[in-house]
């Protein structure tokens, strides 16, 4: 083990079960100590979570500290980080986060009852414009999906690629170390073995590279 802390953050109507593989993968390959955050989406407010995730982290006391989000995970990260910016040194990944808007949750929440579907969190972050930049100092690499399988489609109209369920426009968060895209569905990237060596090396080196091919646009954000 390298003794290096990884705090991994679901997203919507999800759970530490999905992120298994993924935790595996990157326990297994690059040695992180591995810990899985549990948080109610949907019936707390994100000023809640990200409480709970402070006092989380703070009981592991780690001596250095890798965060990863899939989803709405992401945004969990990024308001932990604005509101509780002193923490170990270490990396974040974002997993397919809509970090700047997203078509899918603003068309469910058209339909009766989205809203309350939908839940506190993404009330507050995604239904509501924003403006989002990382600020913080410590490097952000961003995964994005374009395999356009997922329930997505049936709220939301994208425009250009899209993993399913966010289009990889909307992940693109402006002072971000990295933005790279894999053929994978918004929930795939968290089977997907490349995405885990993907995530693994950015933790480890703070780039994507050897991992990455001429196939993806890696590309720094401005």
């Amino acid at each position: 083990m390298t003794g290096e802390t990884l705090v991994h953050v679901h997203g919507l109507w999800s759970s530490h079960l999905d992120s298994i593989l993924l935790r595996a993968r990157l326990a297994g390959a690059f040695g992180f100590d591995v810990r899985a955050f549990r948080y109610p989406a949907v019936s707390r407010s994100m000023a809640e979570v990200v409480e709970r995730l402070a006092r989380f982290i703070g009981a592991l006391q780690p001596t250095s500290l890798h965060l990863v989000g899939h989803s709405l995970g992401g945004l969990v990260i990024y308001r932990f980080l604005e509101r509780f910016p002193e923490q170990p040194p270490g990396r974040v990944v974002f997993l397919g986060t809509p970090s700047v808007s997203c078509r899918a949750a603003l068309g469910m929440a058209r339909w009766p009852g989205g809203v309350a579907l939908l839940g506190q969190c993404v009330a507050e972050e995604l239904l509501v414009e924003r403006e989002r930049r990382w600020r913080h100092p410590r490097p952000l690499g961003i995964i994005a999906g374009t395999r356009p399988l997922g329930m997505g489609h049936l709220v939301a109209r994208y425009r250009g690629e899209n993993d399913g369920t966010i289009g990889v426009s909307e992940t693109r968060l402006p002072g971000a170390t990295e933005h790279l895209t894999v053929r994978a569905s918004h929930m795939g990237m968290l089977l997907s073995a490349r995405v885990a060596r993907l995530t693994g090396t950015f933790l480890r080196e703070g780039h994507f590279a050897p991992f990455t091919s001429p196939c993806s646009s890696s590309a720094r954000s401005s």
